[in-house]
């Protein structure tokens, strides 16, 4: 008997966040997918923080839920605690976060996998690609079965040639003790692809029962909360929540870990990898920000049936015996017991400027990729990352135009832009400031933005795209009654306005100017208003933001339009730029290594100047007339 041979659509490999979106996605597309994991009971697993969403990554996963991803449901029937953060700010940067239940997220997910029809969920290492004439043909596993595909999508997260590291202790395995995937990256290698190598790291977990929480300031959950998913019941999310814990590290922590840093493995060389800027070690912060005498840290659950608490704020690869003493300097953790030492992994990613804006390898045709893996970091941006590579696998498959979101219509857009476009030298993280038109960007309209690209592709419903509409219609309705809704100057209309600290009224004034102002908002103008119909609370949501922000949004929205000018001139795939005379050499090398597929993204790459770009306009205008310059 020889090795194993079996057909598929699509290949997903791994089953992290990316890998689950990927394979949802192209199994609910009616596409035969199957998912290679090196473990079952890693599916959708949480190695580091115990939370989805926070600032600009709670708008991803509502970007995610809006185009007919998993995430956002998920999380909403796992969740122990959940705040909208930002808060005090503008709607632009408000952002959902929860705490999760580690081992019920996992559960949950793996279990939704399981009774997706036309998916297959396989535990085996994928060691190598079968590729010819450079397009994908399919994957073999170490045991040689080979898995003949239409379309793959690379999901290996952090488990490519992983090594944990603590101290002197180097471990060749994934997170979590899990084992790491040792052969693939020589295959990706044979096949031109170009490697890698980035870090992250975790912070110790402790056992609870050891904690003094008395030293520690309570962080309760929201009263009222709010789902993730536009689909989720908010009524169903009302919870007993579980509180979360902030203390801080002093003088005393920092002196132990300045004393200790000859033997971090960050600073003695024994890691090579490049870690995170924006979620740095606790011994980074130290010696970066030398002039903060404190950091926070975060006492957060790992889930509702265990002890083990995760220490946000102070991930670390130092040895044990400085961990302990580390930790032991921290208010509250005195005497807290180690369950976990803090580690950081090292991991095998590509270089994301390989792929185009659909995710796809340029040199790979078929080849697909998501997570981590291209150079990202965060559950929440794998995941966007994860869907949106398995929708364009299959959309390929189907012979339909793969779906390429832009910066001016998603976080999704400005991340998958951001890899493709810009070199990242370290994990890229995604932020509220890298979005140009956050304002028009936010969390709770996501759905207004999105739902319509779920629907086109198949993984929104008939009824959903339907009250997506009706949705729609009622702001519009709403507005409109709103700004047409005069009140006049009676001493009723003034006394509301006099509780507000508002200014009262000389003559008649339009509700919506009313609402304008910064101390009132729509709801709390209800009883000068007793024709208002009783709406949805996400219109009436939208009523409010649209005409308190009337003006900045009109203003973004003409941005938007000089945006997607530039956007919409495409430039051919096979592009000669060598012929593209007056094109500084710098950026003929850039715009060859990326092969941009229009104005707009040519004009962000790093090394193209403005002029190029203009040159690069006359001679498309020049050579679409029929003239070769």
């Amino acid at each position: 008997m020889g090795a194993i041979v079996e057909n598929y659509d699509i290949v997903v490999i791994g089953a992290g966040h990316a890998g689950c979106e990927a394979a949802l996605a192209g199994a609910r597309l009616g596409l035969e997918t199957i998912v290679f994991t090196v473990s079952v009971d890693s599916i959708a697993m949480m190695p580091c923080n115990p939370n989805i969403g926070g600032t600009s990554k709670g708008h991803l996963v509502r970007e995610i839920d809006a185009l007919g991803g998993e995430m956002g449901k998920n999380i909403d029937r796992t969740f122990i605690q959940s705040k909208m953060l930002n808060k005090s700010k503008g709607p632009a940067v408000h952002s959902l976060r929860a705490q999760a239940d580690k081992k019920a997220y996992s559960n949950e997910m793996r279990k939704v996998l399981e009774n997706t029809d036309h998916l297959t969920i396989k535990q085996a290492e994928v060691s190598e690609l079968i590729v010819e004439d450079g397009v994908l043909k399919g994957v073999k596993t170490v045991s040689g079965a080979a898995y003949y595909c239409k379309a793959a999508v690379l999901c290996t997260g952090v488990y490519l040639n992983a090594r944990c590291i603590y101290g002197d202790v180097s471990m060749y395995t994934g997170p979590n003790g899990l084992q790491a995937a040792t052969h693939l990256t020589d295959s990706l290698r044979k096949n031109g692809v170009e490697m890698m190598r980035f870090k992250t790291g975790t912070p110790a977990r402790v056992d609870k029962r050891s904690i003094d929480f008395s030293k520690m300031e309570e962080q309760f959950g929201d009263e009222r909360i709010v789902p993730f998913s536009f689909s989720t019941d908010p009524d169903s999310v009302q919870i007993d929540q579980v509180s979360c814990w902030l203390t801080y590290t002093n003088e005393r922590t920092h002196e132990i870990i300045r004393k200790n840093l000859n033997r971090s493995p960050l600073y003695s060389g024994m890691i090579e990898g490049t870690g995170p800027r924006y979620c740095p070690s606790i011994e980074d912060k130290v010696v970066k920000f030398a002039d903060k005498n404190r950091h926070q840290v975060f006492l957060e659950p790992e889930g509702l049936d265990t002890n083990e608490m995760y220490v946000g704020g102070m991930s670390s690869s130092l040895p044990e015996d400085v961990q302990e003493a580390m930790y032991h300097s921290v208010p509250g953790l005195e005497h807290a017991k180690i369950v976990r030492n803090a580690y950081a992994i090292e991991y095998d990613c590509i270089n994301p400027q390989q792929l185009n804006a659909a995710l796809e390898f340029k040199a790979i045709r078929g080849l697909f990729s998501g997570g981590q893996f291209n150079g990202s970091s965060g559950y929440e941006e794998a995941a966007a990352q994860g869907l949106i590579a398995g929708i364009n696998a299959a959309q390929k498959i189907l012979g339909k135009e793969l779906l390429v979101l832009d910066r001016s219509e998603s976080y999704i857009g400005v991340l998958i832009d951001d890899l493709v476009t810009k070199e990242n030298h370290e994990p890229y993280r995604m932020m509220t400031s890298r979005a140009e038109y956050r304002l028009l960007l936010r969390q709770d309209n996501a759905d207004l933005r999105l739902r319509k690209y779920g629907y086109q592709v198949g993984l929104i419903s008939e009824e959903e795209y339907q009250a997506l509409l009706q949705k729609e219609k009622q702001i519009e309705e709403e507005i409109r009654r709103v700004e047409r809704t005069h009140v006049g100057s009676s001493s009723a209309v003034n006394h509301v306005l006099e509780q507000y600290g508002s200014t009262p009224l000389n003559g008649g004034s339009s509700l919506a100017e009313l609402i304008r102002r910064p101390e009132l908002n729509y709801d709390v103008l209800a009883e000068l208003d007793p024709e208002r119909p009783k709406l949805p609370a996400g219109v009436t949501e939208q009523v409010n933001i649209n005409i308190k922000y009337d003006g900045y949004i009109r203003r973004q929205m003409k941005q938007v339009e000089q945006f997607k000018k530039m956007e919409t001139k495409k430039i051919p795939e096979d592009l000669d730029y060598d012929q593209v005379q007056s094109l500084r050499i710098e950026a003929k090398q850039k715009l060859k290594a990326y092969r941009p597929m229009n104005i707009g993204q040519a004009s962000r790459i790093s090394g193209v100047s403005p002029a190029d770009v203009s040159v690069l306009l006359v001679y498309l205008e020049n050579f679409r007339g029929g003239k070769e310059m």
